[in-house]
């Protein structure tokens, strides 16, 4: 669930408005246990997930917190802080590995079925494979950061409509759901720094991005588990995505020199003249969390509490 919500009118320390607008006490998700959910403990524990917590809703909630997580530093008096910002501990970054929760149940299926199919669609239409050049694997990043911000805008929109007519609470999910969309437009405006697609390229961000979003809005109508699960999923190919990025660029292949741009230094609070290295670990650690938050709402009923809600789960 990393993510931010910019466009604050109030001035709040950065940690404090950050956990607010996060879900989380001090930072970052949490990853939900219980009956029904041992595909979500499992990959938890694959992540090194801590399993204690002082959050006293941790007990009865069974809520753990997510690892890697640390609060920016507040703002002084004269500074708003506008944007929240995942910040990651650098022994985290380097722990993240591709992962992969076994669909069991029919939704599972369904979902990562269409994913498998969009993914080998993508792979062709993007040339995806060894010996990559940085254009081709930017051509590509920008792509799937366009389409990544589609799912949790529209299911956001979704919610807080059926909040408005039904005039009942949403119980915490559309702001989740929301930061996840607001994050991956961070990755995409930070990869567009380092490259300007052409008009052709734009051109079919367009269709794509016009198509995907009218089947994700009939599909989470539909079916929401089913679409958080497909989401999930397709998270998880980012991990593997991001992770072989790391591998070309820890070979010399890729980026050989490259700082990331400011953007990514504020963003993400990387150290001034931070690598690309350490951009693509920080975009990686995004994407395995956003695969936890969905395969997680995936596995809940669309009234529950959403468990990444602040106050559900507190960084030790």
């Amino acid at each position: 669930m990393s993510g931010l919500v910019c466009g604050a009118q109030r001035r709040l320390p950065a940690h404090t408005a950050f956990a607010r607008s996060h879900g989380t006490a001090t930072g970052h998700a949490g990853i939900v246990g219980g009956a029904g959910l041992s595909h979500v403990k499992d990959a938890a524990q694959a992540f090194g997930a801590n399993q204690s917590s002082s959050s006293p809703s941790f007990a009865t909630s069974g809520v753990a917190p997510h690892p890697g997580m640390k609060a920016p530093s507040p703002p002084t008096d004269d500074e708003v802080e506008a944007c929240w910002r995942p910040v990651y501990d650098t022994a985290y970054l380097e722990k993240v590995k591709p992962f992969h929760i076994t669909p069991e149940r029919l939704y599972q299926r369904i979902g990562f079925r269409a994913i498998m199919a969009a993914r080998w669609t993508f792979d062709k239409l993007t040339g995806y494979g060894p010996n990559m050049t940085e254009a081709k694997w930017l051509q590509r990043m920008i792509f799937l950061e366009t389409i990544a911000g589609v799912p949790g805008m529209v299911a956001g929109v979704l919610r807080h409509l059926k909040s408005l007519r039904s005039m009942k609470r949403d119980h915490g999910w559309i702001h989740t759901l929301l930061q996840e969309a607001e994050n991956e437009r961070m990755h995409l405006l930070t990869f567009f720094e380092l490259r300007k697609p052409g008009p052709l390229f734009r051109a079919s961000i367009i269709v794509a991005q016009g198509v995907f979003w009218n089947l994700y809005f009939i599909g989470y109508l539909v079916s929401p588990r089913t679409c958080h699960a497909a989401v999930g999923f397709l998270e998880e190919e980012a991990v593997k995505t991001y992770t072989h990025a790391l591998q070309e660029i820890d070979a010399g292949r890729l980026w050989k020199g490259k700082v990331a741009p400011p953007i990514a230094c504020e963003y993400w609070g990387l150290k001034p003249g931070a690598s690309m290295r350490d951009l693509i670990l920080a975009v990686r650690a995004d994407e395995a969390c956003h695969a936890h938050v969905n395969h997680t709402l995936s596995g809940l009923p669309a009234t529950a509490p959403n468990p990444f809600a602040y106050g559900a789960s507190q960084l030790p």
